[in-house]
């Protein structure tokens, strides 16, 4: 190795004990900032060029979110560390191997069962698994069986699963299995953006403004604390891999597609669903969640993704927005009726229907676990959701819009 590794330096503090964690199951939870994922990144890359028979694989819930951040992430480590010669990066397939010794860091994705179950090395031993953003494994059996293939003889390395995520509900398996248990060999740890000294004062500035301005997400995205257990907003919704050619055939489907803008602190926010009136099923299948976003970059994003001809309902509030998005290239784009008592009504319309939600969503699922009611003075709940976490279900909410107005004059209600 070609760089002496220095916690101090290149690690920073507050993560000494994870760093030499060796037992069987290693679950780190933490906020934004808390420099977690790189942190594990780090010592992946470390632990590889220490223990040369030892291997990696990494998993996401989705495959393709592998090449913007665990794969860049463990690129960046190894440059850090003074390694990065040292491994042949390569894209197709996505794989990084150790070039003395061969050893592999294999991506995977729980999209794709089958490459999962496959995962086999050339030289030395599978003994180590890193899930990124845990919290999108919705099932507890897709961890088991990834669990189930880091078994066997291993050379006397240590086998370990190594988790990390943000906690956004309570309700989450992880919780329960690793936090709420006193099961042997788990080591858990919680982390939060105090412990990053490598953030600048701008960054420390935001989430002192969240703590005032929202201390139930300065608590989640701040500190690392799990998120909401009650009062959901949206109860009746499941994760779940759906075949959208297969839901557009039954009949009366229809396509559904929403704009929530936002800037500076909150995110321009696309929802994209098929919505099935007979069966009451509502299907979300594609997202835009991003900050900073120029009238002609949404429109540049939409397009990419295909949905340019699709009738999309934006948010009233901004008619300028609307008007420029049309001049873009976006020509069925049309205002969102924003009458009294509109929120209410279009929360209650889409609470008639089950939910399903496409596992890339992942934007979507963080709002729906934790999009709640408010509370008044006395800790009680009142019938006003929060202004958090709504930025994706205010785009799903004026994309129903136009369905729920259209079934009310059915029902002649």
């Amino acid at each position: 190795m070609s760089k002496v590794i220095h916690l101090k330096d290149v690690v920073g503090k507050g993560y000494k004990d994870f760093w030499n964690n060796t037992q069987r199951y290693r679950v780190l939870k933490g906020g934004r900032g808390s420099k977690k994922s790189t942190t594990t990144a780090l010592n992946f890359i470390s632990r590889l060029i220490e223990h040369p028979d030892a291997n990696l694989l990494v998993i996401r819930q989705v495959f393709k979110d592998h090449k913007d951040s665990t794969y860049a992430q463990l690129k960046w480590a190894a440059r850090q560390l003074g390694a990065y010669e040292e491994f042949d990066w390569k894209v197709s397939p996505m794989e990084v191997i150790r070039k003395s010794t061969g050893q592999k860091i294999l991506f995977r994705g729980l999209d794709d069962p089958m490459s999962v179950t496959s995962a086999t090395v050339e030289h030395g031993y599978l003994c180590w698994a890193w899930f990124e953003e845990a919290f999108q494994v919705r099932k507890e059996d897709d961890f088991n069986k990834i669990d189930m293939s880091i078994r066997g003889y291993t050379g006397g390395l240590f086998k370990q699963i190594t988790l990390t995520f943000n906690p956004w509900s309570e309700k989450h398996w992880l919780n329960k299995r690793f936090f709420k248990s006193d099961a042997p060999n788990v080591f858990t740890k919680t982390t939060n953006y105090l412990c990053n000294e490598f953030l600048d004062e701008a960054d420390i500035e935001l989430f002192e403004e969240m703590k005032v301005k929202s201390p139930r997400r300065y608590k989640i995205e701040g500190l690392g604390e799990w998120g909401i257990a009650e009062g959901g907003i949206y109860e009746n919704w499941h994760e779940r891999l759906f075949d959208i050619s297969e839901i557009s055939k039954r009949a009366k489907v229809e396509s559904a597609f929403g704009l929530d803008f936002g800037y500076t602190n909150d995110p321009t926010a696309m929802s994209a669903a098929l919505v099935d009136p007979v069966n009451r099923e509502l299907y979300i299948f594609d997202e835009l969640y991003e900050k900073a976003l120029l009238n002609d970059e949404i429109a540049s994003r939409i397009t990419d993704k295909g949905y340019s001809k699709e009738v999309i309902v934006a948010d009233s509030a901004e008619p300028k927005s609307i008007a420029d998005l049309r001049r873009h290239g976006l020509r069925k784009v049309i205002k969102a009726d924003k009458g009294p008592d509109s929120i209410k009504h279009g929360i209650q319309y889409i609470q008639q229907y089950t939910i399903f939600v496409h596992p890339k969503c992942s934007n979507a699922i963080n709002e729906l676990s934790n999009y709640v009611w408010d509370k008044n003075k006395h800790d009680e709940p009142i019938n006003k959701p929060i202004d958090e976490y709504n930025h994706f279900l205010d785009a799903l909410r004026y994309s129903m819009e136009r369905i729920r107005k259209r079934d009310k004059t059915k029902r002649g209600a």
